[in-house]
């Protein structure tokens, strides 16, 4: 298994991870409404819902954690970018910044898939 995801493409092994991720989710009670929704202003991964509340989430992995977490690579401009497509996705659904009741997790996987970190209001938009 470890060697298939060597020679995955890097599009590929996005994917896997981003399965990975939404099965985890899906294990911790939250229900998907969509994946890799894409805009001019970015790509969200997964957005799930929780109870009532929107969930935008970004998934990062990483192979080992010499060069620090994986939630660490999500750094301004991304988070910029993601609220901004999440903007875009809630418009697209008629639904308000205001008075939707939303956040953005990072779920991070490490070593090959054996950590899954899962960090909630990873980004506060302000």
């Amino acid at each position: 298994r470890m060697k298939l995801l060597k020679s995955l493409s890097r599009r590929s092994k996005g994917a896997h991870y981003e399965t990975a991720a939404k099965e985890y989710l899906l294990g911790c009670g939250l229900s998907l409404i969509e994946r890799n929704f894409s805009a001019r202003t970015g790509e969200i991964d997964l957005i799930m819902r929780d109870g009532d509340t929107i969930v935008f989430v970004e998934v990062r992995y990483r192979t080992h954690q010499n060069f620090g977490h994986a939630a660490e690579t999500v750094t301004y401009q991304k988070m910029q970018k993601l609220i901004r497509t999440a903007t875009r996705w809630l418009q697209t659904q008629n639904l308000s910044v205001h008075t939707t009741d939303f956040r953005f997790d990072v779920v991070a996987i490490h070593d090959n898939g054996k950590q899954t970190d899962w960090i909630k209001n990873a980004i506060v938009q302000g």
